[in-house]
């Protein structure tokens, strides 16, 4: 892939895991990076490892369930930087567990607002930013619990990820004409604090869930940053409406 120079990157929930390996991947490319997330200590130890690497970022910390701190802050970055390049909705999460039948109505709406309402707040506040871009892209974050529907407890959050691919496909349809294309990734079982319990708490459990995966191994956050950045990549200038598995063959099965 061709190196991103003059190219902006916002990555939400970035500082850890996938989001943290997706800026620094892309800032590796090439792009200035801006790190976004809730944890403003996690977020200056983040931009300064990236930074001693010798990329070009800034952190904007700001909860991407709040309509108005995501408006004023994508808006300010759009408009210190004249454009927005490339937008990665990784914030969201599980949130919990709950079944349906004990499911409180704020426990809905947090898993929906992080998922759902983080991708739709950050896009629509890029969008006239994007517009400005000569490779512009949202690259949004789905997962087999959409076509699934979850685990036991884990019904809203498939609920809420099936929105988000279908927002991805919506987005691409409406942003089309502005050649602002619009993909989301997959990630199977990726090896991050995401499963940080189960991986401290039942071990054998967690080494365990290779054995379902073909390609016999956990995914890395790595694995994922390189099909983002691919996806940001004019490489994939006329790929758009598409969601990625990075599973090693997991959705299907074996």
């Amino acid at each position: 892939m061709s190196k991103a120079q003059g190219q902006l990157a916002i990555v939400t929930g970035a500082t850890g895991g996938i989001g943290f390996a997706v800026a620094k991947r892309l800032g590796n490319e090439g792009y200035t990076v801006i790190l976004n997330g809730i944890d403003d200590d996690a977020g200056a130890e983040r931009l300064k490892e990236l930074q001693d690497a010798g990329i070009e970022a800034d952190y904007y910390g700001f909860d991407v369930t709040d309509e108005n701190a995501v408006t004023s802050n994508i808006t300010k970055i759009g408009e210190k930087y004249g454009k927005i390049d490339v937008l990665v909705n990784n914030a969201g999460g599980l949130g919990g567990r709950s079944r349906f039948e004990e499911m409180t109505t704020d426990f809905y709406r947090f898993v929906m607002a992080l998922n759902l309402d983080s991708t739709f707040f950050a896009s629509r506040a890029a969008i006239p930013f994007l517009k400005k871009s000569d490779n512009p892209s949202i690259i949004n974050y789905t997962s087999n619990a959409g076509w699934n529907a979850g685990g036991p407890g884990a019904g809203i959050y498939g609920t809420s990820k099936a929105a988000v691919h279908a927002i991805t496909r919506a987005l691409a349809k409406d942003l089309a004409e502005y050649q602002i294309r619009v993909n989301a990734v997959s990630p199977g079982t990726i090896d991050t604090d995401f499963h940080k319990q189960i991986k401290s708490t039942k071990p054998e459990v967690f080494k365990s869930w290779a054995n379902n995966i073909m390609l016999g191994r956990l995914g890395q956050p790595e694995d994922v940053a390189g099909v983002v950045a691919f996806l940001a990549s004019k490489d994939a200038a006329f790929i758009t409406a598409e969601t990625i598995q990075v599973g090693g063959g997991q959705a299907l099965g074996i």
